[in-house]
């Protein structure tokens, strides 16, 4: 499902009215649980937080001209997305959410390396993922990635 959006609001209200209701308390769960330091945009045709440049000037290093990314939603063909770098980079992180997800949750955990997929957007699991979204500082993700993904 791609969506041309200019802001997140606008992504929203693109959406088909089966996803809006999900979409808008995913974001709200978020932004309400978001870290310091992140800041919400556009990125990459989802709705994404990011380190701002102002925070961390290096930027991406797929792209430097781009901040950093940390978290993405997106609202997919048969599914709502949330991409987590930081489930990605961070084995403690990883195994901590895959441990608290069947406590709950309801519905199987269907994840890949950092893309959690929610077949059924009445059944997410929004207070583990605000809790989730609390666990990583913007300080620690920059940390995490330098470590990570800059070495060298």
């Amino acid at each position: 499902m791609k969506i041309d959006a200019n802001s997140p609001d606008d992504y929203i209200l693109q959406l088909p009215n089966d996803r809006k209701a999900a979409m808008t308390k995913l974001r709200a769960t978020i932004l309400e649980n978001l870290p310091k330091g992140f800041e919400e945009t556009m990125n990459y045709g989802m709705i994404g937080y990011v380190v701002p440049k102002s925070i961390f000037p290096q930027g991406y290093h797929c792209d430097p001209k781009l901040p950093l990314p940390f978290i993405n939603i997106a609202s997919q063909k048969n599914f709502v997305a949330l991409y987590h770098l930081g489930i990605y980079a961070d084995k403690a992180l990883l195994e901590w959410f895959t441990a608290e997800y069947p406590k709950q949750s309801k519905t199987k955990l269907d994840m890949g390396k950092g893309c959690i997929r929610f077949k059924k957007p009445d059944q997410i699991p929004y207070d583990l993922i605000g809790q989730l979204v609390k666990k990583m500082t913007c300080e620690n993700w920059i940390e995490m990635y330098e470590t990570t993904f800059r070495k060298g």
